[in-house]
């Protein structure tokens, strides 16, 4: 089998290379081809993410292959094409759901989601049937505007989007606040709200004198102009959209007040509905404020040093990879790179969430670091956001601005908002089919007066106090206000968190199972053992097992390596190994010379029958004190046993008592690790249960059986290696995110420092954002249930009914706002 990788960017344009979906779509077209063994996204290099295809060229010829794919990219490129731009004048969580339903009802238009916290578009559509001319008229008939990015590239909009320091989006959104928010910019609901609450004061004040009738009145009608003024424009997209809102039936109830001649009351209802809506806008504002505060945590220029070394201003998006940039001490650190000279400590919390300042020191080899920078230790590595310490520092930019960590973490939170989770699609359901019902329970009571002894009017009233009543505005912002709130507290906290259906997931985990390597231990092993089989040495031992490992990046080999370079005397003689390859699960083999070597765990070689006893007594002892083991062997000869230790994490401990605490009723490590030292971790951290021995097929099918006795699973890993068992998790949560690139693109939950303390944070807010849910749940749906037996039987009025309603609603959102404050129970509280 061999080989293939293409460059995504030449198969798919920007916009649907950076779609999940198109990439997705892709795959499926690719592995069903004869001769395909498997394909996947290689994100090693995040700036040029590859299509990497392995195939049998017995089956099909690399040409025929590249043709495919590329025949594929180009029918896909035909068929989808993706909007991503800011949204000016969206004033609430209602309204951006309504327009979602407006965009979806656009005949081409494949998928619609309005992030109201970060006020941004994300259209799916396809162009044969639609352009982005259609869609930006579709924009203004839902009473927004799209931002200036609407007219650039997809590719462009998505790079300013995403990159922190970028003031244009504002900016622009803040010169058509006047124009598009109303004369009063983003309070013109509030101002409009309390001028109706003012007339309506005004007019009832006047009832009571002998002024002319018609003078109240005029207050009232113009009172009522104010408080539907935003309303009105809401419910003719919607019906434009074909769609009953909640605002429907607002504005209904209080055109019937104003049929019966109750203005007062229709006045009242106007009022304060729409400071409801108001203050509910400035609410979700603090969470939405808190989302914003990330991208703007990138100074907005870089000192770049020429090759002189002389300074030079520029701003953060003309640095390139490869640029040497000065930090000065206690600023900002303009870019992701890693230290080239100076030493200082660097406050990572606003991107790990990290308490205490990290040291970084220089790389040893400049070149070597810029060849492979994922692979530098967390020591040399900065973080675009963060702030240097009193020493100054020159980094090495390996990512250009829109591709930081920070970027793409400011990037997943906004489009985490719409991603619905299982409660939201529920009440949006809820929603589609309960006002319909109460549209006829009402049309009914209109007629209760042919029934029973009353007047029409007394009927007509009772059937508008009961439009009041049944209207479930705390229902629709009962989930979204929590999942902005959870989500924007876990990214403050140096949590990931891509959505609100994994918010909500990771808060109602039974279970959760761990890697060991990396995650439960230090990922830092060290060579503890070199024990020679008979007829071997221990310096041939170790050459031969240094000539093979020196060529693998896997953890254990570079500890061998390390461990190996520290025994062999100076100037002992390096071999050279050739023709390296992996064997999955097991190891690796190479030809040192002309001899086969492998190096691997036992089971590598049990496989064609038992271990001379000599090694077998080795990995025996070697194995009872907790040792990984690795064997080597020279053709026919093996050379002897290595032994490896990691030590678990010092928080370990203590992180797994407190998810036991949380209600986490199971624990267990995955590891392909020998038992023996699985059992020893396991013990030595508290975990309830360890399997060793494990292929990654064996960790997923350990996952999905864990799934099935505890109903919901979380599975937390390096992203890397675990990847198939967290995909197959309820939940997949990545360790040391902030990192890795390919654990930020897989994982459900991303922990971005290689810190195991901030998950329990991430599963107490999750547990307490669930609670909230269902508590706002439980409040909007009882309000309802309260007041609509309280109307029909007349001991509720509008007047009462829009009260309480707002007051719900209002509530609510408050409870939600909790969430920000969220500190776990050990009060430690991220920043």
């Amino acid at each position: 089998m061999k080989k293939l990788k293409l460059d995504l960017d030449l198969i798919l344009p920007t916009d649907a290379g950076a779609c999940n979906a198109c990439v997705a779509r892709l795959l499926r077209a690719v592995r069903p081809r004869r001769g395909v063994e498997n394909a996947h996204v290689d994100t090693t290099d995040l700036a040029k993410p590859r299509l990497c295809l392995h195939y049998d060229p017995a089956v099909i010829r690399i040409e025929d292959l590249q043709a495919v794919v590329e025949r594929t990219g180009a029918e896909l490129s035909n068929r989808f094409e993706h909007l991503a731009v800011p949204v000016v004048g969206l004033r609430h969580e209602r309204q951006a759901r309504l327009i979602e339903g407006v965009f979806t009802k656009q005949p081409g238009v494949l998928h619609a989601g309005v992030a109201f916290g970060s006020r941004r578009l994300y259209v799916e559509f396809d162009p044969k049937k639609t352009s982005r001319a259609t869609l930006v008229s579709v924009a203004k008939k839902a009473g927004i505007t799209l931002g200036k990015e609407a007219g650039e590239t997809p590719a462009a909009s998505k790079d300013h989007a995403a990159e922190p320091g970028h003031k244009g989006e504002h900016e622009h959104e803040h010169e058509h606040e006047h124009e598009h928010g109303g004369p009063f910019g983003e309070r013109s609901e509030l101002v409009f709200s309390l001028a109706c609450g003012v007339l309506t004061g005004l007019g009832w004040g006047l009832t009571h004198t002998s002024v002319p009738r018609v003078i109240p009145t005029a207050l009232f009608v113009v009172a009522y102009a104010l408080g539907s003024w935003f309303t009105l424009r809401e419910v003719a997209v919607a019906l434009r959209a074909r769609r009953f809102e909640i605002d429907f039936l607002m504005l209904l109830a209080a055109g019937g007040a104003a049929f019966l001649g109750n203005w007062l009351e229709g006045a009242l209802l106007l009022f304060l509905f729409t400071l409801g809506h108001a203050l509910e806008g400035f609410a979700m504002s603090r969470a939405r404020k808190a989302i914003e505060a990330l991208s703007q945590l990138v100074p907005e220029t870089a000192l770049r040093l020429d090759a002189a070394g002389k300074e030079t201003e520029v701003e953060i998006a003309a640095l390139g990879v490869g640029d040497h940039v000065l930090v000065k001490p206690n600023t900002r650190i303009p870019a992701d790179g890693f230290v080239s000279s100076g030493s200082s400590s660097v406050n990572q919390a606003p991107i790990t969430g990290e308490s205490v300042p990290v040291d970084k020191q220089p790389v040893a080899d400049e070149k070597a670091a810029l060849a492979s920078p994922t692979a530098l230790p967390a020591e040399h590595r900065v973080f675009a956001g963060t702030i240097n310490g009193a020493s100054a520092l020159t980094i090495v930019v390996m990512k250009a601005a829109q591709d930081s960590t920070l970027a793409r973490v400011v990037k997943m939170v906004a489009e985490a908002e719409t991603q619905k989770s299982a409660t939201q699609r529920f009440t949006d359901r809820f929603e589609r089919i309960f006002v319909p019902i109460i549209l006829a329970v009402v049309g009914l009571l209109l007629f209760a007066w042919v029934v029973i002894d009353e007047p029409f009017a007394q009927s007509f009233y009772r059937a508008m106090a009961v439009l009041v009543a049944a209207s479930p505005c705390a229902l629709a912002i009962a989930t979204p206000s929590a999942v902005l709130s959870g989500v924007a507290r876990a990214a403050r906290g140096g949590v990931l968190v891509k959505g609100g259906a994994h918010l909500e997931s990771l808060g109602s985990v039974k279970a959760i199972a761990f890697d060991k390597t990396g995650t439960l231990t230090e990922g830092k092993p060290k060579l503890t053992d070199v024990v020679p089989a008979p007829g071997a040495t221990e310096v041939e031992l170790l050459q031969t097992a240094l000539a093979v490992e020196k060529q693998s990046d896997h953890p254990l080999a570079s500890a061998i390596v390390k461990g190996a370079v520290e025994r062999l005397a100076p100037g002992t003689a390096e071999l050279a190994a050739t023709r390296v390859e992996g064997i999955i699960g097991f190891g690796v083999g190479a030809n040192v010379g002309e001899v086969a070597v492998l190096v691997g765990k036992p089971g590598l070689f049990t496989r064609d029958g038992a271990l001379p006893a000599e090694v077998t007594a080795s990995l025996e002892r070697l194995q009872s004190d907790g040792r990984t083991v690795m064997v080597v062997k020279a053709g026919e000869r093996f050379l002897g046993v290595l032994g490896v230790m990691d030590t678990p994490r010092d928080s370990a401990r203590d992180v797994i008592a407190e998810l036991h605490r949380l209600g986490v009723e199971q624990t267990i490590m995955l590891t392909g690790d020998n038992q023996r030292v699985a059992d020893a971790v396991a013990k030595h951290v508290g975990i309830r249960s360890a399997r060793g021995d494990l292929l990654p097929e064996h960790k997923v099918a350990a996952i999905v059986e864990l799934a099935r006795s505890s109903s919901r699973v979380a599975m937390v890993g390096d992203g890397v290696n675990d990847a198939p068992a967290m995909a197959n998790a309820t939940v997949g949560i990545a360790m040391g995110a902030g990192g890795s690139d390919v654990a930020l693109e897989t994982a459900d939950v991303a922990l971005m420092a290689d810190d195991l303390r901030a998950l329990p944070f991430a599963v107490g807010l999750s547990r307490a954002a669930r609670t909230i849910i269902r508590q706002n749940l439980w409040a909007s749906l009882g309000m309802v249930a309260f007041l609509i037996p309280a109307t029909i039987f007349g001991y509720a009025g509008i007047g009462v009914a829009v009260l309480l309603h707002e007051g719900s609603t209002l509530l609510v959102v408050a409870n939600a706002l909790r969430l920000l404050a969220y500190t776990d129970r050990r009060g430690a509280s991220a920043p």
